[in-house]
């Protein structure tokens, strides 16, 4: 309970900051963009929305993990009993905002689609968006505190890392997630559960790290 009780003081906490406002308009303007004119039938158009909500998710995540200052969290950890729980708070409510947002770029082109969907394509988008975004979570919380404390270094390293792992089609999760909604082919289920994996992950070593100090 001290962990969703975290974790609905950390997603009010932001949401109150306003810090997650600018990435979320971001991408609701490159959807209104992109699914404005014709961009074509489904399920190709959600290989650039999905591409583009891995810089998102990587930025959300890290807004999230440095919505506090270093007095702040030591506060938080202690009232809710550890290091632990406001990691697994942190990672719980990134996701749940990547699930959101794969939702919302997945269910509103089917919407307003002058296209025919294909049978299971929506089960094809929303896994494809949330691989991106889940690596995106990821990369997120790698780059920010205690991991890196300057905010300028996080966006840089977190900006180098999307832009060389964005453009590659063999490279799991993002690059294969993509290519398999370009070609319109199976519902990539690996590249997500990987990508959750990784998100997973990453959450463990800002434990490991934090616990340490």
């Amino acid at each position: 309970m001290r962990t969703v009780a975290c974790a609905r003081y950390l997603c009010a906490d932001v949401l109150r900051s306003q810090r997650v406002l600018l990435p979320v308009i971001l991408y609701a303007g490159v959807l209104a963009v992109l699914y404005g004119g014709d961009p074509g039938p489904l399920p190709a158009p959600w290989a650039a929305s999905a591409l583009v909500l891995y810089p998102v998710a990587t930025w959300l995540a890290l807004v999230l993990a440095n919505t506090e200052e270093p007095p702040a969290r030591m506060v938080t950890v202690a009232a809710a009993g550890g290091t632990g729980r406001v990691v697994a708070a942190t990672l719980a409510v990134a996701l749940a905002a990547d699930v959101l947002l794969s939702a919302a770029a997945t269910i509103v082109p089917v919407l307003i689609s002058h296209y025919r969907v294909p049978d299971g394509a929506l089960l094809l988008g929303l896994c494809t968006h949330l691989a991106a975004a889940a690596t995106g979570t990821a990369i997120g919380l790698l780059v920010a505190r205690p991991l890196i404390t300057r905010i300028g270094w996080s966006f840089c390293i977190g900006a180098v890392v999307v832009s060389a792992t964005a453009v590659q089609p063999s490279l799991p999760p993002v690059g294969t997630a993509v290519r398999t909604v370009t070609e319109g082919a199976a519902v990539p289920w690996a590249p997500a559960v990987l990508a959750v994996v990784l998100a997973a992950a990453a959450a463990v070593i800002v434990w490991a790290v934090e616990s340490r100090r």
